[in-house]
């Protein structure tokens, strides 16, 4: 944030996959935060992700553009209500190039930004060791950080053991991972519940993904 006493610089955690601090100031993650309360009221709103073994995800879920499920894409939400899945804003693929360009210093890809998943944190939530595998696009992956601090753990591409790095992700923060760590396995540990900024108003943490499906229009 802007009126950080240390300001914290970007930086490179691995070929690829860049950590921009405070990205959003707090004007610009009250209006994400609103528009995410809006995208998560039904029909197509928030759920829980019920995954292939019989578990449930600890954390809550919202699609916009396509709606992801273990291990595809749809449009509607095949695992939930059956309604169409909200169609994805125009300015949230503003949003994503403007992103790269900051992570990068260079345009982002041209494939479309057509995907978000919106993810909700609750203060016990978790995500494990997992690569963004299900899209046809080799663009950058954008994650934006709303509430909430989390530790972020940025592994390889190899598997969901070590190496690995983990970093501390505030509201606000921009994380970028394309080129050689595109498919990079990551995963949220645990996130410090009562750290989000007092005037966002918000409890818990919300993570917005953007993605580029490369799929084609129907």
């Amino acid at each position: 944030m802007d009126d950080e006493l240390f300001p914290r610089p970007a930086a490179e955690i691995a070929p690829g996959a860049v950590h921009v601090p405070g990205w959003l100031d707090l004007p610009a993650q009250a209006r994400l935060l609103a528009a995410c309360r809006a995208w998560a009221a039904p029909p197509a709103g928030l759920r829980t992700v019920r995954m292939p073994s019989g578990g449930e995800m600890s954390v809550r879920t919202v699609c916009l553009g396509w709606h992801w499920f273990p291990y595809g894409y749809a449009r509607t939400v095949v695992d939930g209500d059956g309604a169409p899945v909200k169609p994805f804003p125009a300015r949230l693929d503003a949003l994503a190039r403007d992103a790269v360009a900051a992570a990068y210093g260079t345009e982002a890809a041209p494939d479309p930004y057509d995907v978000a998943l919106v993810n909700f944190y609750g203060h016990d939530a978790r995500m494990g060791m997992h690569q963004d595998r299900d899209e046809r696009s080799d663009a950058p992956v954008v994650s934006l950080s709303l509430g909430d601090t989390c530790v972020f753990r940025f592994g390889n591409t190899s598997g969901r053991s070590r190496p690995w790095t983990d970093v501390e992700l505030r509201s606000g923060d921009l994380f970028v991972f394309g080129g050689p760590s595109r498919r990079a396995y990551h995963g949220v540990p645990r996130t410090r519940p009562g750290t989000a900024p007092p005037a966002l108003g918000l409890t818990g943490r919300l993570n917005v993904t953007l993605r580029a499906s490369g799929l084609p229009n129907p």
